[in-house]
């Protein structure tokens, strides 16, 4: 399954490439939102907030509220959600689910304590993880920086805390460079949880070849550009 994403940044709807240069943006965000009405899921995710800059707590609520209500679509949201009072915010905004990232991890490590505490916060089926790559190892706090760990050593682990898995492979986020279809395969092997792939997604045959492994595809550039084939 194709998921369309809407990445926030100073309240526009933009792309980046390797998570740091903006290669484009949009200004009209409903406007996009309307394109991508088709679709059964859609990814929002704050920018400014996973970068500890700023939010767009006030567009991320217009947005989910307007994608779920007139055009019947599931709604995650991730950026930022370091605190359970975020996570139950984003929840009460309208989220269907949440996206954890950073907050998973602390020292270089899973952070037990803190997914305890947000199961007790958001339900189980409302969570996921976030392990987004770069290089081979995990990236956190908006891919500013890197836990020495690889997606598939911690996947067991967060297994009990987590519905499911979003992870984008950084190397390839944003270049229309091909889905590394290997990489994503070798995820596959670590764990039964979904798994959304993202990060240089362009064709509908990388698509159908990750659905094969039983993994959504989050796409972004190659839906505002127009290059999807």
């Amino acid at each position: 399954m194709l998921i369309p994403c809407i990445d926030l940044q100073h309240g526009q709807a933009v792309q980046l490439v390797h998570g740091r240069r903006r290669a484009l943006a949009v200004k009209d965000v409903n406007a996009q939102l309307h394109k991508f009405r088709k679709y059964e899921w859609l990814h929002i995710i704050d920018l400014d907030a996973a970068m500890n800059k700023t939010d767009n707590n006030v567009m991320v609520a217009a947005l989910c509220k307007r994608a779920r209500r007139r055009y019947k679509m599931k709604v995650r949201v991730g950026g930022g959600i370091r605190t359970l009072a975020r996570a139950k915010e984003l929840e009460k905004l309208g989220a269907t689910q949440i996206i954890v990232g950073s907050a998973a991890f602390k020292r270089g490590k899973v952070d037990i304590l803190f997914l305890r505490a947000l199961m007790r916060a958001v339900p189980k089926k409302k969570i996921v993880v976030a392990l987004d790559s770069y290089k081979g190892r995990i990236t956190t706090h908006g891919w500013r920086k890197s836990v020495e760990l690889m997606p598939q050593d911690v996947m067991p682990v967060l297994e009990a805390f987590c519905a499911g898995f979003l992870c984008t492979d950084v190397d390839r986020e944003g270049t229309l460079s091909g889905a590394n279809l290997k990489y994503f395969a070798a995820l596959r092997e670590a764990t039964t949880h979904p798994i959304i792939a993202a990060g240089g997604i362009r064709t509908r045959r990388e698509i159908s070849a990750l659905a094969k492994l039983g993994m959504d595809a989050a796409v972004g550039m190659a839906l505002y550009t127009n290059l999807l084939r």
